[in-house]
């Protein structure tokens, strides 16, 4: 007689970090779980229907940790991603514990994520991105062309 096989059961995910949106006085009394592991970042919502987005690390391109009085009081803090993900572009990790260390963790992680998968990102040298939105851009510094000595090598750039 043969043996029935035995259903395997999915295996459970081992996360660096988990968490959930604490409220009033810092309880954890919310619908909205987070869960961090070494590839993505998991943002669970709802009740009565839950919604799990996810974020790949290596689309988070900034993060930033605010505190108000009030989390400060109550050793909470929240964490703001902005990230290149189509669903979660701007995010807050919202109202966590020892927020400090989360951030730090999840940079660290955002910079190796980014660095295994060869993601790299560009900055504007001009200051913010959209410093000059709906406006032009101030126009180079004028260029030094002057060659006294005609040897076809503009002054300024020899030595």
């Amino acid at each position: 007689m043969a043996k029935k096989e035995k259903k395997q059961k999915p295996e459970k995910k081992t996360y660096l970090w988990k968490d959930r949106k604490h409220t009033l006085f810092g309880l954890p009394w919310s619908f909205t779980k987070y869960a961090l592991d070494e590839e993505r970042l998991y943002i669970t919502t709802g009740f009565f229907t839950s919604v799990e987005d996810e974020v790949r690390l290596y689309r988070i391109t900034d993060v930033t940790l605010r505190r108000t009085l009030r989390q400060k009081m109550f050793r909470l803090g929240t964490i703001h991603c902005d990230s290149s993900d189509a669903t979660q572009q701007n995010f807050d990790i919202k109202h966590i514990r020892h927020p400090a260390e989360v951030k730090e963790m999840l940079s660290r992680l955002v910079d190796e994520s980014r660095q295994k998968h060869r993601v790299f990102t560009s900055e504007s040298v001009t200051g913010h991105p959209h410093a000059f939105e709906g406006q032009n851009p101030p126009p180079p510094p004028p260029v030094d062309r002057t060659d006294a000595n005609r040897n076809g090598v503009p002054d300024s750039l020899e030595r």
